[in-house]
């Protein structure tokens, strides 16, 4: 585990684009020629406000403030160590680095405790795989699947096992090994008994679930039903439990397999089930997740949100499925600004099923042009358990389907809609674009009426923005141009001049020094040199001043002036106060002294003005 030297981390950085390596996380958009654009993947946000400069090499949102170059983005989002980080980004970008830098020493008890779970985990999913491939007791689990239409390839890519009918199978596997027993009762693969401690997973094909960045941090195992264990008090699929890894309201099946191709084609197919993922994959589809059986979560969509543009929902073809899918509209429609389309499956299939059936061409063909829109499926789901031969019923048809219409954006859509109901039902294209229009009114006025809130939840109002002083404004300009500019930087240095506010002459000092040691100033490598995180702020903020490119002789002159004076009042201030000390004192001697000094400040500040 050794230390990574400075030029190995100098050579990752130097060959690493930070746009490439933040877009594997961020769905960035070019905004003006050298920035780029997304939603923050720190906190949750539905407008953009985190941007990415190409030509410096950092990252800052404006939101939460946070800001860094691309080894501390990679840190913090996968809270990771800064060696495990360097090597990260180098995966990324396919830059070799030497096998014995791969591992960094772990300080932190916490990450620690967070490394020997997810090290439980990795063996446990190595364990079951061989017993799936490679033994007698995995070989009806294994041609249940061969049967099912998964390929070895398959298996083997997700790393698919098999949890022998063993209550105590694990457990001697993990002691043989040597892992630490004090962390196999919080890992969630066993429960405790009065014996002790039992397998909670066995005669189960086992799907390792990976958080997103592709480590395991849990399972779901699914019965294998034979004659010897027919398992009728058995739940078809077993989660593992929530844990201090596991959090199923985070977690996606297969994100961290399918995130480079959402980002690639910019869209995603939302599934049902792991099957219907895996038989998806296998026909060339490998921008498909699932949830963990459950609604999708706040923290779900965001992470699909900073990746994606378009969601395809593909549900179950039964009326389960169906109503799954409204439900998914619906808490979409709500909490996203995705674009939704929809892939019905026919004959009430699932896509597993359907793929099996009809074979992998035919499910491309239909995951990719057999969509509709959500009005389109809304129009079939609002026809279910209706008699639309009785008039009553097909008003209150017509007006469910009105209000499902106010979320089209389009205008062509909307005037295609309508004309389809007119047609189909014998209603005016006037009447009812009319009463479209009363409902949009309806609507607005709904928005505009104040609603009582509680005391306690009025929200906070934002934090104000401390304007900044004209010095401080020129303090900042100019550190800027010493950063971008070496030649003023040897200039100021002959002038000798202090900074007024202490934090800026701090950050030129730093400045400074680095430049000596380095021989040449990189912002992004500034960043790492730097400890404290609010100086690595005030750098960010001063890197990203919109400014002219380059500075001319009157703004340095003006810049030097502004600061030459500052210290001068600075001093007349002081002076002034010690005069009226003096004054309250009786020492009429000291006062006229200080009088004396204000009145030679004074012509001083008028000379340099």
């Amino acid at each position: 585990m050794a230390r990574i030297p400075q030029h190995v981390i100098d050579d990752v950085r130097s060959r690493t684009n930070i746009v490439e390596v933040i877009g594997q996380y961020v769905q960035l958009k070019k905004s003006g020629s050298k920035n780029y654009t997304g939603l923050c993947p720190f906190h949750n946000e539905k407008t953009p406000s985190f941007s990415v400069a190409e030509d410096k090499q950092f990252y800052y949102c404006f939101g939460c403030g946070r800001g860094g170059n691309v080894f501390s983005f990679v840190q913090e989002l996968e809270g990771i160590s800064f060696s495990e980080a360097v090597v990260k980004v180098a995966e990324i970008e396919d830059i070799p680095v030497a096998e014995n830098y791969r591992q960094a020493p772990q300080t932190n008890p916490e990450s620690s405790k967070t490394q020997q779970l997810i090290k439980l985990h990795e063996k446990a999913s190595e364990v079951y795989h061989h017993m799936l491939v490679h033994t007698t007791a995995g070989q009806e689990a294994l041609d249940y699947l061969l049967q099912r239409g998964l390929t070895e390839e398959l298996i083997e890519e997700f790393q698919i096992g098999f949890a022998p009918n063993q209550r105590e199978f694990l457990e001697r596997i993990f002691h043989n090994e040597s892992l630490d027993p004090q962390y196999f009762a919080e890992s969630g693969l066993f429960v405790e008994r009065d014996a002790g401690l039992a397998d909670r997973f066995y005669q189960r094909i086992m799907f390792p679930i990976r958080n997103f960045q592709g480590k395991i941090i849990g399972f779901s195992g699914r019965w294998l039903q034979t004659d010897a264990f027919p398992g009728e008090d058995q739940p078809k699929y077993l989660n593992s439990p929530e844990t201090s890894l596991f959090n199923k309201r985070e977690v996606l099946f297969n994100f961290d397999k399918a995130r480079s191709t959402i980002r690639k084609e910019g869209s995603v197919f939302l599934f049902e089930g792991f099957m219907d993922v895996l038989a998806a994959w296998q026909s060339g589809i490998q921008n498909g997740i699932a949830s963990m059986g459950t609604s999708l979560t706040n923290q779900q969509i965001a992470a699909i949100e900073r990746v994606s543009k378009e969601l395809i929902l593909c549900y179950d073809g039964d009326k389960a499925g169906i109503e799954a899918t409204n439900r998914g509209i619906e808490l979409l429609q709500e909490h996203s600004h995705l674009n939704l389309t929809i892939v019905s499956v026919p004959e009430r299939l699932d896509p597993d099923d359907y793929v099996r059936k009809y074979g992998s061409e035919a499910f491309r063909e239909l995951a990719y042009h057999g969509r509709e829109t959500v009005f389109s499926f809304k129009m079939k789901y609002r026809k279910l358990n209706r008699n639309l031969a009785n008039e009553k019923e097909q008003l209150e048809y017509v007006q469910e389907l009105l209000q499902d219409l106010l979320q089209v954006d389009s205008l062509l859509e909307q005037d295609r809609y309508l004309t389809q109901l007119s047609t189909e039902f014998q209603i005016s294209r006037e009447t009812l674009q009319q009463q479209l229009r009363q409902l949009k009114q309806a609507r607005r006025n709904e928005a505009r009426t104040p609603t009582h809130v509680e005391p306690e939840q009025i929200p906070l109002p934002p934090p104000s923005v401390v304007r900044k002083t004209q010095l401080e404004k020129a303090e900042e300009l100019l550190l800027y141009r010493l950063f971008n500019e070496d030649s003023l930087n040897r200039r100021f240095k002959t002038l000798q001049l202090t900074f007024a506010h202490e934090k800026y002459q701090e950050l030129y000092v730093l400045f400074d020094a680095y430049v000596e040691t380095e021989g040449e100033f990189i912002v992004s490598k500034f960043l790492d040199f730097l400890k404290d995180e609010q100086m690595k702020h005030l750098v960010i903020t001063i890197a990203r001043l919109n400014v002219p490119e380059e500075s001319t002789e009157q703004e340095f002159q003006d810049l030097v002036r502004i600061i030459q004076t500052s210290s001068i009042v600075e001093e007349i201030n002081k002076k002034r106060i010690q005069q009226q000390e003096a004054s309250q004192k009786g020492n009429q001697q000291l006062e006229l002294e200080l009088a004396v000094e204000i009145i030679n400040l004074t012509k001083q500040l008028k000379q340099a003005k």
